[in-house]
């Protein structure tokens, strides 16, 4: 196998990074062993892991989606092209953000990328925060200069929280921090729900109730409903918050939604999630409702195992329900030929949305190497191996940058590169985790 270090070197060193159509294709002899004994080495795994992040994920994400006029251009075609201005999604903007100030921790960050996530937080901080009533908007125009939807949403303010928090904590820039407390604040003056716990979702710009009327950005069965989603990226969001302000408030609201994501959201005589509930958590029920997403609950797995550690809890009391979480998406939702996760399911029956997504093979291997990491369990390492073998194989786009959207169970490739909900923080996330979780040697007595 080629040599990454030259390639990083090359790559990372100026500002003409590879662009997208450029990337190399992988020659044969050079993928992955589709025989998971190949994989089942660390110092193999980590090596395709590395490639993958170095020569497939940063070359497409840096610098040709810096926006000279403020954030990042994310609207680009399947082939990588991009196809002109767009309004700008807080979701995105700030999961951009994020990535760029977490790879700057790591062996392959370059000051570079530290600088692109600055330029992403004075985007967010200039021309996304409501000067006038707080928050961050749901979407502005394509050069930030008017709010196209205003709507306060807690599922665009927990990535707005978590960019502000990891680009604190890798620059040490106070005036991040000091906009990541003032949000918190915020959420927790206007948004926390004390009668029944976790947070009320949907607001008015100026923070009054949703009503029939406000725009449903998060497709919610009505303005007073919960969300799994949502509540999995709020703990997500105070795990690095709590991490880099010290926030004993903060820890609190933490453990309250450890306690959801480990409890409220779980459908316990079935084991796994669902994602829709009444404002006291009583679950919504029906065909539309008793669905559970694979990815959501992989996911899950490995940031309740996070926010345990930030909150200072035992993971050891949650070992046994994550288990439970994970095997029940390997039971219906894993594909043991091809490796990797379908999208979604049916409670207690297997996969019917049989579509491989990008983020859910992303989240499913971090979770199944997290998973293995604690327990070292064949079951875990074999589906990390195989779900990477999918990726690097088909997931993967070696020939214009970065992961295709989605594979169909006929093998097509579909949907965009980049665009409101697509960036690189799954996927780039994904790699640098398992690349921790591996060990800067790979060796496997750190799992």
């Amino acid at each position: 196998m080629r040599s990454t270090s030259g390639v990083l070197a090359l790559g990372l060193a100026t500002a003409g990074l590879l662009a997208a159509a450029c990337l190399p294709r992988v020659p044969e002899e050079e993928s992955v062993a589709v025989q998971a004994n190949a994989l089942r080495d660390p110092a193999a795994a980590r090596a395709m892991l590395e490639k993958i992040l170095v020569e497939n994920i940063l070359p497409f994400w840096y610098p040709h989606v810096i926006d000279p006029g403020g954030g990042y251009r994310l609207n680009h075609d399947i082939r990588g092209r991009w196809k002109g201005d767009s309004p700008k999604s807080l979701v995105t903007q700030a999961r951009t953000c994020w990535f760029f100030a977490r790879i700057h921790r790591t062996p392959w960050g370059r000051p570079e990328h530290l600088q692109a996530a600055q330029h992403g937080f004075q985007f967010l901080r200039d021309r996304m925060w409501d000067h006038q009533h707080g928050g961050f908007f749901w979407e502005v125009d394509s050069q930030g200069s008017r709010a196209t939807v205003p709507v306060k949403h807690l599922y665009g303010q927990a990535f707005g929280l978590y960019a502000l928090a990891e680009y604190a904590r890798a620059s040490g820039d106070g005036a991040a921090l000091d906009l990541a407390r003032t949000l918190f604040r915020l959420l927790e003056e206007r948004a926390h729900d004390p009668e029944h716990g976790g947070y009320v979702e949907l607001f008015e710009r100026d923070w009054s109730p949703a009503t029939d009327r406000t725009p449903n950005v998060m497709g919610s069965p009505s303005p007073a409903a919960k969300l799994m989603n949502t509540h999995l990226h709020l703990m997500e969001a105070l795990t690095t918050y709590c991490d880099v302000a010290g926030d004993d408030l903060a820890r609190e609201r933490l453990l309250e939604l450890i306690a959801i994501q480990s409890n409220a959201v779980v459908r316990k005589t079935v084991g796994a999630c669902t994602d829709k509930y009444e404002r006291d958590w009583t679950p919504l029920r029906g065909e539309a409702y008793d669905v559970a997403s694979y990815g959501h609950d992989v996911e899950n797995v490995w940031l309740l195992l996070d926010a345990c550690r930030a909150a200072r809890v035992p993971r050891a009391m949650y070992l046994d329900l994550c288990r439970t979480l994970f095997g029940y998406s390997l039971k219906h939702g894993y594909d043991p030929r091809e490796g990797g996760f379908f999208d979604a399911g049916p409670l207690g029956a297997s996969a019917t949305r049989r579509l491989k997504i990008w983020w859910v093979q992303a989240e499913g291997l971090v979770g199944a190497l997290y998973m293995y990491r604690l327990t070292g369990e064949q079951a875990y390492l074999d589906c990390f191996a195989r779900t990477l073998d999918w990726i690097a194989r088909r997931q993967a786009d070696w020939e214009n940058g970065d992961w295709f959207e989605t594979v169909t169970p006929e093998g097509e490739s579909v949907g965009g590169k980049a665009h409101a909900w697509k960036g690189p923080y799954h996927n780039g996330r994904a790699m640098i985790e398992c690349l921790e979780l591996l060990g800067a040697s790979g060796d496997a007595s750190r799992l």
